[in-house]
């Protein structure tokens, strides 16, 4: 399946971003810890570029701990700062701020060498949709300041969000890419959610991920669903469905309402801690 999604507006967000990053300090990137790669935009460090960079794992609680270390430590050996968050529920947070006036150092000193006191670091906040980005800027700011979805696409415009004395974030819309550079890419990207389910077949991203689970997750469906994992990746799907009654009329199997099932099982962590790659 051609796994592709670049609608309209994220050609405006686009032109948005390049418009005001030169009033920008410091880009804060959220990507998505169980495909960290996947889910950076290449855009990005194009339009970052002589810019201090922060990337923080968003969602680090669902993916697995090895790997978040593994990653931190590439993120790192490529100078760039890296925290592990949990927006939903705080965790990472507070360590930000620290983080941030670590990064914008060279540019504080700077400004109080000009006699420029108590300015604010200016961050814009991007990544792909359903990253976590507005969870991410009302959990660091203790309020709801952005409106959030679980789904992509709730961020339409530029919001500017003045958090405290030394610090005001750029919230921007999620934007994708316009052709991804593998099929792999785009896969990744749909079974986090970062595409809209109605342009992609459930179905298929089920069986994709079912073969990715048995070779990188060996247990993780067996224990799950109490199914025998030799079998090949659309039988185990039939299996699912039959173990959790999805049926039609007729008793036939309802392999659809199975797939979307495990989607929603893996991506609410129901499977375990998993991460789809790690650094090679």
């Amino acid at each position: 399946m051609n796994y592709q999604w670049y609608p309209g507006h994220m050609t405006k967000a686009r032109r948005m971003m390049e418009e005001n990053i030169k009033l920008i300090d410091l880009v804060i990137e959220l990507v998505d810890a169980r495909i960290p790669l996947a889910s950076r935009n290449p855009d990005i460090d194009a339009l970052g570029k002589n810019k201090s960079r922060l990337i923080l794992l968003n969602k680090s609680d669902l993916a697995d701990e090895r790997a978040n270390k593994l990653w931190k430590e590439y993120f790192k050996d490529r100078g760039l700062f890296v925290l592990e968050v949990n927006s939903r529920s705080g965790g990472g947070i507070k360590a930000i701020h620290g983080i941030v006036q670590e990064a914008c150092r060279e540019k504080i000193e700077r400004d109080r060498k000009r006699g420029i006191l108590n300015r604010p670091v200016r961050a814009m906040v991007v990544g792909i949709p359903n990253v976590g980005k507005s969870t991410f800027i009302n959990s660091f700011a203790g309020k709801a300041c952005t409106k959030t979805g679980n789904k992509p696409g709730v961020t339409k415009g530029k919001q500017w969000i003045r958090l405290n004395k030394s610090l005001e974030l750029l919230d921007t819309p999620g934007i994708l890419w316009p052709k991804f550079e593998s099929e792999e890419v785009g896969l990744k990207l749909a079974l986090v959610g970062s595409m809209n389910d109605n342009v992609v077949s459930v179905t298929d991203m089920a069986v994709d991920l079912t073969g990715m689970l048995k070779r990188q997750y060996g247990g993780a469906l067996a224990k799950r669903y109490g199914v025998e994992e030799e079998k090949e990746v659309f039988e185990l799907l039939q299996d699912i469905a039959r173990k959790r009654g999805c049926l039609l009329k007729g008793e036939e199997l309802d392999t659809e309402k199975a797939a979307a099932l495990l989607l929603d099982d893996f991506r609410s962590g129901k499977l375990g801690r998993i991460t789809l790659e790690v650094p090679v």
